[in-house]
C-alpha cells in the first residue's frame, strides 16, 4: 500500500472538484485509521498528513500514543456515555455530538472546550444516528448551558447509494443548514466547518462545500492480517 501516492491521487482529485465549483479553500483529509496498523497510520503521518480519525476507544487511544505530537486526532464514531471520561480530554475534535445526554457527560468530565460537530441524519435512515435536520436549531440552543462544548459545525454520513444526485442533494442541505446555524453569530456555535464525505462520495462532499472529509479504505486501505474486516468494510460507512 503506497499511502503517499493514494494521498496525490486524493488531493489531486480534490484541486479538480474544488476548481469545479470555484471553491478557494481544500477541505482537511482525516485520514480514517481505524482497520490499520499503527505503523500504516505513521506512513500516513510520513505522506504528510495530520489528520486522523477513530471511532473505537482503543484504537484511538494507540494511534494518538504512537503518532507525532502535532498530529490532529478526530473522534469520529458513536460515544458511550459511560466511555466519555476516558477520552474526551484527547480528542482534538468530536464529530458525533448526537443528544443532549451525552452533552451533559462530556460537559462534567471536559477539562476544557471542546470542539463539537453535531451528528445530523439528513437522509433520515432509521439505521443511522443523528439529530434530524428539522431538530438542529432547537438542539444547537439546548446546548447553551454546556461552557465545555463548541459546536464547531455539523456532520452527516451519507446513504450508501449510486445516486449521486440524491447523495450531493443531502450535502447540500447539511451545507444550508450549517450557513443558517452560522448566520446566527452564536457564542456557543460558530458553526463554520462541515465533515462530510468519504472514501466513496467524498468528491461529491467537496462540491457541497466539505471541509473535512473523512477516507480510509482508498487512503490507507485494510491490513493484510485482518482479511475479515474487508466484509466489516461493506457495512461500515465511516470509511
Amino acid at each position: 500500500m503506497d499511502v503517499q501516492y493514494n494521498l496525490k491521487c486524493i488531493n489531486e482529485q480534490i484541486q479538480t472538484h474544488c476548481e469545479k465549483s470555484n471553491i478557494s479553500t481544500m477541505p482537511n483529509v482525516i485520514a480514517v485509521t481505524k482497520y490499520v496498523t499503527i505503523d500504516r497510520a505513521n506512513d500516513a503521518y510520513n505522506a504528510g498528513i495530520r489528520h486522523f480519525g477513530e471511532n473505537r476507544l482503543e484504537g484511538f487511544q494507540q494511534k494518538k500514543a504512537a503518532l507525532p505530537k502535532d498530529a490532529v486526532m478526530h473522534f469520529i464514531g458513536s460515544l458511550q456515555t459511560r466511555k466519555v471520561k476516558e477520552v474526551i480530554n484527547e480528542v482534538d475534535y468530536f464529530h458525533a455530538l448526537d443528544r443532549l445526554k451525552l452533552a451533559k457527560e462530556i460537559d462534567k468530565r471536559a477539562e476544557h472546550k471542546i470542539k463539537c460537530f453535531v451528528q445530523v441524519n439528513v437522509s433520515g435512515e432509521s439505521s443511522k444516528q443523528g439529530v434530524s435536520l428539522s431538530e438542529v436549531n432547537t438542539f444547537i440552543e439546548e446546548l447553551k448551558q454546556y461552557e465545555n462544548i463548541e459546536i464547531v459545525g455539523l456532520m452527516t454520513m451519507a446513504p450508501l447509494t449510486e445516486d449521486e444526485p440524491y447523495i450531493k442533494s443531502l450535502f447540500q442541505l447539511l451545507k444550508t443548514k450549517r450557513d443558517e446555524i452560522k448566520a446566527l453569530n452564536l457564542n456557543n456555535a460558530p458553526c463554520t466547518e462541515l465533515s462530510m464525505g468519504m472514501s466513496n462520495d467524498y468528491n461529491l462532499a467537496i462540491e457541497a462545500g466539505a471541509s473535512s472529509v473523512r477516507i480510509g479504505i482508498k487512503l490507507v486501505g485494510i491490513e493484510e492480517s485482518a482479511p475479515r474486516l474487508k466484509k466489516i468494510y461493506l457495512m461500515d460507512f465511516s470509511l
